[in-house]
């Protein structure tokens, strides 16, 4: 309700404080939402999402998930200007400039409830909200997100493959969907001008996760239960828990890394049969099992762009690290899970 209140009252002010604003939605992102949140709901993923008009995407790296935008066409609002750069590519660090000097002044505005912008974190896209909530706080990401309704770039060409779990109709009408873009610095461009953008699926992961049946009844009312989500909800409090245990040498590991090996294993045993409710702690140690070989060969590939792999290669003894303490885990009955 906090969060609501707050995220209502500000993008009522960003669409009215910039024209370029002015058809901004909110919409809600991360494991809150895909109801697979495990400890206090006190982190929140809000993204604002910018219809855009017909753009051009141009690869920035060899990842194929970083681009660089550009208008095909000069825009109508002539207020985009403002945040192209000299070559004509849109700046998403203009922009979230732009919007975080507008939230920065409006919290002030919020009666009644402590608010404040967090600093800056280097790299980080979103743009963070701290609100006191005695005697807890509550941190709400908001991430600017452009929407393109135009088809999926070649490089997501061979990701993607649910056809066995969810079938080729629902691909199919999921790749129609609009693409998204944040605003995300490439660390690997050769000079940080902080005008990349990153495709995000994370519309279609909220379908999935809430949609997740071979069989169209699978967790509904009167439908058989699956642990599919139970299984999620392990995967990300376990790297959850240990990341708290080892800050420096976990830092590099977010929820998204046991998210796409989770999607991967849904992919990997299809069928609801695979997922009985019963069978939660079995399904969890397969897909540990999955997630802890993709860390020994530092390799996890990106479920919707096959040529990206989400474990850098840099960072072998970081994985090779986490790996050593799942497997501990799994071998002793999980004693992390009873400190």
């Amino acid at each position: 309700t906090l969060v609501n209140r707050v995220v209502s009252h500000l993008v009522q002010t960003i669409r009215s404080k910039d024209s370029c604003f002015s058809s901004i939605e909110r919409q809600s992102a991360g494991s809150y939402y895909e109801r697979v949140k495990i400890s206090e709901p006190n982190e929140f993923d809000i993204m604002l999402v910018m219809p855009v008009a017909r753009i051009q995407l141009e690869e920035s790296d060899d990842t194929g998930a970083y681009y660089y935008v550009s208008f095909k066409r000069s825009p109508k609002e002539k207020g985009w200007l403002k945040f192209l750069e000299e070559d004509g590519k849109l700046s998403a660090f203009k922009m979230l400039q732009a919007l975080r000097e507008i939230i920065k002044q409006e919290v002030k505005n919020i009666k009644d409830l402590e608010v404040t912008v967090a600093r800056k974190k280097a790299g980080s896209p979103a743009i963070t909200l701290q609100i006191k909530n005695p005697p807890s706080e509550i941190s709400v990401d908001i991430i600017l997100t452009l929407e393109v309704q135009q088809s999926w770039p070649p490089t997501t060409q061979g990701g993607f493959k649910i056809e066995q779990w969810l079938g080729t109709k629902v691909r199919r009408d999921l790749k129609f969907r609009s693409l998204y873009l944040v605003a995300k610095q490439n660390k690997r461009e050769k000079v940080l001008r902080g005008n990349t953008w990153r495709l995000s699926f994370s519309h279609i992961e909220k379908h999935m996760i809430n949609n997740h049946g071979n069989s169209k009844t699978c967790c509904e009312s009167d439908g058989p239960k699956c642990c599919r989500k139970g299984c999620l909800k392990l995967l990300k409090y376990l790297l959850e828990q240990l990341k708290m245990k080892y800050p420096k040498e976990l830092e590099k590991f977010c929820s998204y890394h046991v998210k796409t090996a989770f999607l991967h294993s849904c992919v990997t045993w299809p069928n609801d049969s695979d997922w009985h409710l019963g069978d939660l702690d079995h399904c969890f140690q397969q897909c540990l099992g999955f997630f802890v070989e993709c860390l020994q060969k530092s390799h996890l590939t990106h479920f919707f762009i096959p040529q990206y792999n989400l474990l850098s290669l840099e960072d072998k003894a970081k994985h090779h690290f986490l790996s050593r303490k799942i497997s501990h885990e799994l071998n002793n009955g999980f004693p992390i899970f009873h400190e």
